[in-house]
């Protein structure tokens, strides 16, 4: 994919420095942006991570449900949500890329909050376990055993892996590599085995009902579904982090997040006098840019798009082909329960059991990444902008958060407590509220903070808008379906 309206030429006199607000935040320095890798292909990972994070319960769960429920004239929605997401993902990372700041730091510029609201939702959203319970009860389905044994089992897994490993962001890479990797194999096997002919000729129903909804599954849950294809709420924002480890552009400059236990011996960090790197726009450093940025869009666009897409596409024909018609069923992990049971009668136990297992580690994986990126978001909040006169490592902060949230979990699954109605509406509305938000928020940073070669416009400036009004429809949506439900 190429994006020849997106780069810019180098203009025949000097560009004006970064118009950054340094009201909350010091200046950043000016160093030369980096040169780009000669083979590109050695720093793919962020996209994967992304898609990794996010093939959990949506792709497991909700879109094979209505795909059972209503068929699949759907899909066209999966395609829409993954487009937008990629967009917002675009954002976040251009810049990252530009500045080698988080996109929450570049929020706080304008507003010194802004990181400890979104965090905060963020917390909202992800403090109850529920992908480590889901996984547990397929794991469950295999094995027998208690559901809430195992789950405590794997949240103190959870916290070992990412506290553990030398370098947080490698370690979380190589587990999401090897889940695709998994899933990819999977659904491979399952083309040939289990997906039925009649469902394949189902298929262009996704094309001729673009713009159609299937009223009988409700408004709120398709609209839900589309807007949550692949990834949503504080995930996106964590582009940024993960981009910055892997040192693209700018972020070539920032320290990686190491474990404070196994990593690389950390000093007590000074005080710094900045947040992030900046480049003067003009040049060979325009000419990288260009670079930096057409590959950034083109791993995104492959590895968090391509592989999101079809993986929501193939489970959903799954699902059509074991499911389709059957009255009763559960949008919840009892779903998946059921879909095995069809898989094993269908094809043999043996394939019944794998896609339980797959499913459990891919619903793991989730949670550890959801975890991870709770965690670091947190962590880079506090770091920059309330405790940057500290010499705590971030590292460190990001390691107590990790066990805080590991330990939250098991206290709630020890106690059997069921998830208050409350938290429950809050985790519903949540992501949509986030995510409406921040898109009106990066294309404010975006034309505000950047020098005018590297500022948002055209029609990504447009994606943003239709951002800003899709979750903000999502939203509202949300919040009528659950207030008509729980009052």
């Amino acid at each position: 994919m190429t994006h020849a309206d997106d780069e810019v030429s180098t203009p025949n006199r000097p560009t004006a420095p970064f118009p950054m607000s340094t009201r909350n935040l010091p200046r950043p320095e000016v160093r030369p942006l980096p040169e780009p890798p000669r083979k590109m292909w050695r720093i793919i990972g962020p996209g994967i991570v992304a898609a990794g994070v996010g093939l959990s319960s949506g792709e497991f769960i909700l879109w094979p449900y209505i795909a059972s429920q209503a068929g699949l004239v759907f899909l066209w929605g999966a395609v829409v949500g993954v487009v937008t997401q990629w967009f917002l993902n675009m954002e976040i990372e251009r810049y990252t890329l530009a500045t080698g700041e988080t996109a929450i730091t570049g929020f706080n510029r304008y507003w010194r909050h802004w990181g400890a609201v979104l965090v905060g939702l963020t917390y909202a959203a992800n403090l109850w376990p529920g992908w480590t319970t889901s996984s547990a009860t397929m794991l469950s389905y295999v094995f027998g055993g208690d559901p809430t044994v195992i789950a405590v089992c794997l949240l103190l897994l959870i916290g070992a892996i990412l506290t553990l490993a030398p370098v947080v962001y490698t370690a979380l890479e190589r587990m999401l590599f090897v889940k695709v990797a998994l899933i990819g194999g999977f659904f491979l096997l399952a083309v040939f085995l289990a997906i039925k002919a009649s469902s394949w000729r189902e298929l262009p129903d996704a094309v001729t009902h673009i713009g159609q909804f299937p009223s009988e599954l409700g408004v709120a849950v398709l609209m839900g579904a589309l807007a949550y294809a692949g990834a949503g709420g504080g995930q996106n924002l964590c582009q940024s982090n993960w981009i910055r480890d892997k040192g693209f552009g700018m972020g070539h400059y920032v320290p990686r997040l190491v474990s404070p236990v196994t990593g690389k011996k950390q000093e007590a960090a000074a005080p710094t006098d900045t947040t992030g790197y900046v480049f003067v726009p003009e040049g060979e450093n325009l000419a990288r840019w260009n670079r930096w940025w057409r590959f950034a869009n083109i791993e995104q666009a492959i590895t968090f798009g391509l592989t999101t897409v079809v993986t929501i596409v193939l489970a959903s024909l799954l699902a059509h082909s074991t499911l389709f018609g059957t009255e009763g069923l559960a949008n919840n992990v009892g779903f998946v329960e059921a879909e095995g049971e069809v898989l094993k009668a269908q094809v043999g136990s043996w394939f019944g059991v794998l896609f339980w297992l797959i499913g459990a580690f891919s619903l793991f994986s989730a949670a550890t990444g959801i975890v991870d990126y709770t965690s670091r978001l947190a962590a880079d909040v506090l770091k920059s902008t309330y405790l940057r006169d500290s010499r705590i490592p971030e590292g460190r902060l990001y390691f107590w958060l990790v066990w805080g949230l590991v330990v939250i979990g098991i206290t709630i699954l020890a106690l059997g407590l069921d998830q208050p109605l409350v938290l429950l509406i809050v985790s519903a509305c949540v992501a949509g509220m986030m995510m409406f938000v921040y898109s009106g928020l990066l294309l404010y940073l975006n034309r505000k903070a950047l020098p005018t070669p590297l500022k948002v416009r055209g029609y990504r400036a447009a994606a943003l808008v239709w951002g800003v009004g899709l979750f903000g429809v999502l939203s509202v949506l949300t919040v009528r379906q659950q207030i008509d439900l729980h009052f």
